[in-house]
């Protein structure tokens, strides 16, 4: 009897401590919400490559924008606000828009040819990109075949240059997770060479007037890069080394007059094509592979003027200007100066 009586009593025991079963809810693996025991589901995947790939082609007109500031500013060291024929001269000048201080001027070689040439130092920025750092230099020679009299045509051939360029560019794009903004830094040179054929008028001892066509070949060499470093950029992108190209025809004209006997004035314009475009950008992009933007042809207005008060036998202080006016990536910019000039 008390033998059985404590069999009974073993078993109850045993079976109170005996582990149940364990179910699907019980236990929870690595990875699993605290709490509801449900598995967490991945973290979406970061968007935003399109666009990451997208500013590569902003980079493109970026750096189409250079070339053609470059040309403007190259430009000034021509005589672009002088009239064609003229006596000897020198002038020193400083800029403001673009930050530029120089020298140019002009020589007689032979009484129809001449020689144009300047220097300058530049800085200018535009829709991203900055040039820190820019020294040009322009030269041409000026055939102007003034034994047929006051209306005759005139010749220029020449170049500009700017071996060493210190250059940022800007890119930026949107991911899920929000907008990414870089500035990479590296050098540039920029290369041009023009042919200009033209006619000019001197229509009164006040007044000269010329129209022209103009022919440029412009090459720009940016040394590679990468993007740099960032807390977020998913998509980085590196660019080699490459050159830029583009042609341009410009037809304008330009009238220059004399306002009672110390004030000079100076209009120019012209209409701008460019043709046959070749950006040198090739960019590997991380979730999209190699980049290579195109750009179309594109056309542009451009304009510039000058005031010049003579305020002694020779001398002369001038007021200048000149812009582009036009859709981008050419846009609307304008570069204003002052400068010094004598005529001897």
């Amino acid at each position: 009897m008390v033998s059985a009586a404590f069999t009974v009593a073993v078993w109850l025991v045993l079976v109170q401590i005996q582990p149940s079963p364990a179910s699907a809810g019980d236990s929870c693996s690595e990875g699993c919400d605290e709490g509801d025991g449900v598995a967490a589901p991945p973290p979406p995947p970061v968007t935003g490559a399109d666009s990451s790939a997208g500013s590569i082609g902003d980079l493109g007109k970026q750096r189409f924008n250079q070339m053609i500031t470059h040309r403007v500013l190259g430009s000034v060291l021509l005589g672009v606000n002088e009239q064609v024929n003229c006596s000897d001269c020198v002038s020193a000048f400083g800029s403001a828009g673009s930050f530029s201080a120089g020298i140019h001027g002009r020589k007689e070689l032979t009484p129809n040819l001449s020689l144009l040439a300047g220097i300058a130092y530049t800085q200018y920025s535009e829709g991203g990109y900055h040039i820190t750092s820019a020294p040009i230099g322009a030269f041409a020679l000026r055939y102007d075949f003034v034994d047929w009299g006051s209306s005759r045509p005139f010749f220029d051939v020449g170049a500009i240059l700017s071996p060493s360029e210190k250059a940022r560019y800007s890119r930026s794009y949107m991911t899920s997770l929000g907008p990414v903004s870089l500035e990479s830094q590296t050098h540039s040179e920029n290369y041009g060479a023009y042919g200009r054929a033209g006619w000019v008028s001197r229509i009164s001892p006040r007044d000269e007037v010329a129209a022209s066509v103009e022919v440029w070949q412009l090459w720009q060499r940016v040394k590679g890069y990468s993007d740099p470093t960032v807390a977020f950029n998913p998509f980085d992108a590196t660019i080699a080394t490459g050159t830029d190209k583009t042609n341009l025809v410009k037809v304008g004209g330009q009238w220059t007059h004399l306002f009672g006997n110390n004030v000079e004035g100076n209009i120019n314009g012209g209409f701008v094509q460019s043709f046959a475009n070749h950006s040198g950008i090739v960019a590997s992009v991380t979730g999209d592979g190699t980049v290579t933007p195109t750009l179309g042809n594109q056309s542009w207005f451009e304009y510039g003027g000058r005031l010049g008060f003579r305020i002694t036998k020779g001398w002369v202080a001038d007021l200048f200007v000149n812009g582009t006016a036009g859709p981008q990536p050419v846009g609307n910019t304008i570069h204003g100066g002052v400068g010094l000039r004598v005529n001897y």
